[in-house]
C-alpha cells in the first residue's frame, strides 16, 4: 500500500459530493484499474484515518464504498461508549452498487463526523438496523445485516452515493467543531447532551 499515491479527500462544496453516483458495470470490477481504485480507497480511508469512504470523496462518481472498524480504531472508546453505540470491530468490507434497506423503526442519535466536512461533528439520527446488498471486490453478490455502529457507517457511506452529507440530516443545534465535541461531550450519555442542547424530536 505504501507505493500508492493517495488522492486528497474532496471537501464539501465540490459538485461530486452532491450528485448521485453512477453504477459500476460488473465486468469492470476485475480490471486492474478498478482493483487499483479499491486499494487506493482503502489506503486513503486508513490514512485519514476513518471507518468508511465513498468513491465520490476522492472525486470518483461511482457507487463504491469501503468500510473498516478494527480494535485499534475502537481502542480510544470506553466500554460504556462501545455498549451504548453498539460499536463492534469488523474487517474491511467493499460494496459496489450497494442497496440499503432500513429494518424496523428503532433509531439512535449519536455524533458523526465526515472526512469531507473536516473538523466538524453533529448529532445525527440513524436507523438502528440495516441490511445492505451489493457486489464485493470480486464481483460476487453479498448481503450484510447489521445493527449499531456498523449500521450507522453504512448509512453514512451510502448517503454519499446519493449526494447526501450528514449535515443534511444533523440536529443543527449540535453542530460543533470536533475539538469542542471532544472537550464538551466526550464520554457523556447522549440523553444528557440532548437535554443540555435543548434538542427536540
Amino acid at each position: 500500500m505504501s507505493s500508492i499515491e493517495l488522492p486528497p479527500i474532496v471537501q464539501t462544496g465540490a459538485p461530486v459530493l452532491r450528485a448521485r453516483a453512477i453504477e459500476v458495470a460488473p465486468e469492470r470490477i476485475s480490471s486492474p484499474e478498478f482493483q487499483s481504485l479499491l486499494a487506493t480507497m482503502i489506503a486513503t480511508m486508513r490514512a485519514a484515518p476513518g471507518v468508511g469512504l465513498a468513491a465520490p470523496q476522492i472525486g470518483i462518481p461511482w457507487r463504491v464504498i469501503v468500510l473498516e472498524d478494527d480494535e485499534e480504531r475502537i481502542s480510544g472508546t470506553s466500554e460504556k461508549e462501545r455498549a451504548e453505540r453498539g460499536r463492534v470491530p469488523f474487517p474491511t468490507r467493499v460494496f459496489i452498487n450497494p442497496t440499503l434497506r432500513l429494518i424496523g423503526e428503532q433509531t439512535e442519535l449519536f455524533f458523526e463526523g465526515c472526512l469531507s466536512v473536516a473538523g466538524y461533528a453533529a448529532l445525527v439520527e440513524r436507523a438502528h438496523e440495516v441490511e445492505v446488498s451489493g457486489l464485493d471486490e470480486q464481483g460476487k453478490l453479498q448481503v450484510w445485516r447489521v445493527t449499531g455502529w456498523p449500521a450507522r457507517i453504512l448509512q453514512h457511506e451510502v448517503d454519499h452515493l446519493n449526494g447526501t452529507l450528514y449535515i443534511d440530516r444533523m440536529k443543527t443545534r449540535s453542530f460543533t467543531t470536533t475539538e469542542q465535541a471532544r472537550e464538551n461531550f466526550s464520554g457523556r450519555p447522549i440523553a444528557e447532551i440532548v437535554e443540555q442542547l435543548k434538542i427536540e424530536g
